[in-house]
């Protein structure tokens, strides 16, 4: 897959961006234990960033941040502190019930007692973010970008956030610069919305020349037709997907290629993590069959999925070896504390990859 090469910024990701606040130890909240809480910055578009930045590659957020907030100052620090540039106005809060940035409450969960995540997003500015606040032209003529990621959380966040991600979709076709789109199915997002979010996400998946989602995704997303359920094994999973791909490249022409990750839990710290990719213009599908990671905590394996695949391919590699990369990168993401990875090298990750967790000294 050949993408634009004169380019300021390798990856451009619109994005809502908040906090996550999570109980040390594997702790729930309101447990005995769990009341010290670890703070980040998230958002899974910032996530899948967030793999180029840090091995090297230019990676710009498009966001917008509360004026004044210690938690936008927090968020700003954070998002330098990984290497990643980003711009967008600050807008005033409106006092105390006025704007603020998001809260993800994350119970990471332990052994049999999974993981529970609550969203607490009444206010968040991110979804106020439209075109009027960005140079699109200047962006995608004078700057360049290689690729432009985007996720379906940030599109079903608000009408104004989903005409937002149209808009660029429409501004990087024009302008020769690929775009990724993860569809990331939110039934919490679509309920009661479904006509006017199946009609958004349309028409930026007909932009697309990477999609990325699950059978299921596809199937409630854009009511694809999938196979006949065999099984809830990832086996099953990986024939379901491959068969479902002939009808997401009929819905979707312009795809090129079509890419999901594929998880079965044993419990919280022991997952099956596979791979499945679609590469239209060699005619090809690639799988990485289920391996057995241990994991720390599992949010933000698929974004770290993304960022690997996305880095892959913009380094110009064969989409079999993009695939393998972005399962690594996954599987390193649910090592950290953070949810999102933070590999050191591409030799790190290539040693995730084959099994290699010997010191290196």
């Amino acid at each position: 897959m050949q993408f634009k090469q004169n380019y300021k910024y390798a990856l451009v990701v619109p994005t809502s961006m908040g906090v996550r606040l999570t109980p040390l130890g594997g702790q729930p909240f309101g447990a005995k234990g769990g009341e010290m809480l670890f703070l980040q910055a998230t958002s899974a578009e910032s996530n899948v960033a967030s793999i180029s930045s840090y091995l090297g590659l230019p990676a710009h957020v498009l966001t917008a941040f509360v004026k004044g907030s210690p938690i936008a100052a927090f968020i700003k620090q954070d998002l330098r502190s990984r290497g990643l540039t980003f711009e967008g106005p600050d807008i005033e809060q409106g006092g105390p019930w006025g704007y603020r940035h998001q809260f993800n409450l994350a119970d990471m969960g332990f052994g049999a007692r999974g993981p529970r995540v609550h969203n607490d997003r009444a206010g968040e500015v991110g979804r106020i973010i439209n075109a009027s606040m960005f140079d699109l032209d200047r962006l995608f003529e004078k700057d360049g970008v290689g690729i432009v990621h985007m996720s379906g959380l940030f599109a079903a966040l608000s009408p104004s956030t989903g005409e937002f991600c149209l808009e660029i979709a429409r501004k990087a076709k024009a302008s020769g610069t690929a775009i990724s789109f993860d569809v990331n199915y939110r039934a919490s997002f679509w309920k009661g919305r479904e006509d006017e979010l199946r009609k958004i996400f349309t028409a930026i998946a007909s932009e697309a020349d990477i999609l990325i989602g699950n059978e299921e995704d596809f199937q409630l997303a854009y009511g694809i037709k999938g196979p006949e359920a065999g099984g809830r094994g990832i086996e099953a999973q990986l024939s379901a997907f491959a068969a479902m791909t002939g009808a997401i490249k009929e819905a979707f022409p312009k795809a090129k290629i079509i890419a999901t990750t594929l998880r079965e839990v044993v419990d919280v710290g022991t997952h099956l993590w596979g791979a499945i990719l679609r590469d239209f213009e060699a005619d090809k599908l690639y799988t990485v069959e289920p391996r057995r990671i241990s994991v720390l905590d599992r949010i933000g394996g698929g974004d770290g999925f993304v960022g690997g695949l996305l880095y892959g391919l913009l380094r110009g590699w064969e989409s079999e070896r993009a695939l393998q990369f972005g399962w690594a990168t996954g599987a390193m993401a649910t090592t950290f504390y953070t949810d999102y990875a933070q590999p050191t090298d591409e030799e790190q990750v290539w040693g995730v990859w084959e099994g290699n967790a010997r010191v290196k000294r």
